[in-house]
């Protein structure tokens, strides 16, 4: 039955390609720091109107030779309307992207990324904010900021629907059997299975512990503060530092993501755009193989039957010989707790809702005995472990920024303890001060109940903070002090921490500071760069070195977590995000420039935090 799906699917986008109405290409080619085209709508369809505020979708048919997002502008009289379209790769799609999108902000999710993006079957779109009225467009632009190796861009068949016709044109299939993007080439990429066993064996030859001269848990071994047993933060000599159970100083250089895959995104209704899929039978074994996860499949062609356990040994392997430290975010629990690495957790069960941009309901007389249970329920097991650096209570609330759109949600939302409490608050005066206040008084009740939880069932583990994402405004980091966090976390997506945030959060806390994510990637293997974007591999590598060194030159910074181990499936995960920003790629092969760099920073860190050594001064290329 899977199979006959499979072909109807197939038959019915090969119709849809044969019906569409051969409509004039429309070429442009990106150059320069940054290049923007624009049409009359006369020139794209002669029938398009002015008005599309009774529109739903606006359609069309495009083929990119990148994977690099550029801006879809629509000008109403004038007034800029904006969002990122993110495209597959020398391949034509039919997109139909939803109007809302250019009129009203998002405001449906409990984090950033759930918040700020969107996936489409054969692209995915990101929300800029420039919105508005959309009942006088005159024209349609494309804009691209630091194009790489001039990129092209065709469209064709504009029109504005009532529905979505989303669909994957030729060429067919996209990804082959290996989870690689066959519409594009690169120097590494497997053509066979006897390839890629070469490449497994040759690093298995090679790889080994570079002597970083550290303790079982990551310490210096060199340095000497108080042991107690558990990892803890303290101030030496105006620099702060982590501190491991045996006393050495610990500066935390770990990677989120360090686990064997997952299934990927909307499958279902795609499977014409790829080659193959694991055998059923590996699928239905114990060996627990998603039925798309070609990471997952990789690894048993690799180790076999016991293809987790050696897959584990060779994570360790690695750990050990590039420098990494700890298990960071998102990470196989598994790994955490085989007390191998010092690991962080993340905590749940706070009551993120979606429907208030992930702030919990802290007025529901039942919440503390929610939080307690859940606090309860995951501290315990771990309370006694001395290789947890920490745990996270959440990750990047969408909110802070957009207080007055959160009010606004949460009044025009069902009848809850949190709208009452707000109703009442603003009946002693409404205005946008006030607003915020209300927003900052709900954040500072649901950290402190948290906070005060996990110390009660946990008393030996640091608190690593919310993760806050991007800039938070200074009310939101003094709100943070005094409330139980241990370290103040922040992931910052750059090509450097920014002195200037880093020390808002000093002067505001006192607090040390972990960077919870980051990364660099580059177009091409039909992955987007990611949220910072360098030339080549290379460069990703020198960026990384920068962003590192002179994050350790901060006498704040005690560590920074890479986001993530392996790269990003080239069709999406769950919300369209396909970045090329791994350790590794989909075949389980090492990025050799960006580890080599990773390796030299690692044994650096040390000396340029004490002050003794300088930060790399070479800063990656972008274009």
């Amino acid at each position: 039955m899977k199979t006959l799906t499979v072909i109807f699917t197939f038959l019915i986008v090969l119709l849809f390609a044969a019906c569409a109405t051969k409509d004039e290409r429309h070429f442009v080619q990106f150059d320069g720091e940054s290049y923007q085209k624009n049409w009359a709508l006369s020139e794209l369809n002669s029938e398009l109107p002015s008005d599309w505020s009774s529109y739903e979708y606006l359609t069309f048919e495009m083929k990119a030779s990148s994977t690099q997002r550029f801006n879809l502008n629509l000008y109403d009289a004038g007034e800029l309307r904006r969002l990122t379209i993110h495209p597959f790769q020398n391949a034509w799609v039919r997109a139909s992207i939803p109007l809302i999108h250019f009129q009203k902000r998002n405001t449906q999710g409990h984090d950033m990324a759930a918040i700020s993006k969107t996936a489409l079957p054969g692209l995915w779109i990101g929300f800029s904010g420039s919105i508005g009225p959309i009942n006088q467009i005159d024209s349609i632009g494309v804009e691209m900021k630091l194009p790489i190796n001039s990129p092209a861009l065709e469209i064709r068949n504009v029109s504005l629907t009532m529905e979505q016709r989303d669909s994957i044109f030729y060429p067919l299939p996209v990804v082959d059997q290996f989870g690689q993007w066959i519409a594009d080439d690169w120097e590494g990429k497997a053509n066979s299975l006897e390839e890629l066993k070469a490449l497994w064996d040759e690093e298995d030859s090679n790889i080994e512990s570079e002597g970083f001269n550290v303790s079982k848990y990551g310490g210096y071994l060199d340095t000497k503060a108080e042991a107690t047993g558990f990892f803890r933060a303290e101030k030496i000599d105006g620099k702060w530092w982590f501190v491991d159970p045996e006393g050495h100083l610990f500066f935390s250089a770990g990677s989120t993501g360090i686990h064997t895959g997952g299934s990927f995104a909307r499958v279902q209704g795609r499977e014409y755009v790829y080659e193959a899929f694991p055998p059923q039978s590996l699928v239905e074994s114990d060996s627990k193989i998603d039925e798309a996860s070609f990471y997952g499949w990789n690894l048993y062609r690799r180790y076999g039957n016991n293809w987790y356990e050696k897959w584990k040994e060779m994570t360790f392997r690695r750990m050990d010989s590039w420098g990494l430290n700890t298990i960071a975010n998102w990470s196989d629990e598994n790994l955490g707790q085989s007390q191998n690495k010092a690991y962080v957790a993340t905590l749940r069960g706070w009551g993120f809702s979606a429907e208030t941009m992930g702030m919990p309901d802290v007025y529901d007389p039942n919440y503390s005995t929610e939080v307690d249970a859940a606090a309860k329920r995951q501290c315990l097991a771990l309370k006694d472990d001395p290789f947890l650096l920490g745990y996270f209570v959440g990750n990047e609330p969408p909110w802070p920024g957009r207080e007055q759109e959160l009010v606004n949600v949460i009044l025009e939302g069902k009848d809850s303890p949190m709208k009452k409490a707000l109703q009442n608050y603003l009946d002693q005066g409404d205005t946008p001060e006030r607003r915020s206040s209300f927003v900052y008084d709900t954040y500072k009740k649901f950290i402190t109940t948290v906070n005060s939880a996990i110390k009660k069932y946990d008393p030996n583990h640091l608190n690593l903070g919310l993760r806050f994402g991007g800039n938070p405004p200074d009310e939101i980091i003094q709100a943070s002090s005094d409330i139980g966090f241990d370290v103040f976390s922040l992931n910052i997506y750059g090509y450097t921490t920014y002195k200037d945030r880093l020390e808002r959060i000093d002067k505001f806390t006192g607090l040390p500071i972990i960077i919870g994510e980051f990364h660099f990637g580059t177009p091409g293997r039909g992955m987007a760069p990611g949220l910072a974007q360098t030339l080549n591999q290379e460069e990703r590598g020198v960026a990384y070195r920068y962003y590192v060194e002179h994050a350790a030159a901060h006498h704040s910074v005690v560590g920074t977590h890479w986001f993530q181990w392996w790269d990003q499936p080239s069709t999406g995960r769950y919300d369209g995000e396909n970045y090329n920003i791994g350790f590794v790629s989909v075949t389980d092969v090492p990025y050799r420039e960006l580890v080599e760099a990773a390796k030299m920073t690692h044994g650096r860190i040390k000396d340029i935090h004490l002050g003794i050594a300088k930060p790399s001064d070479r800063e990656a290329k972008v274009q």
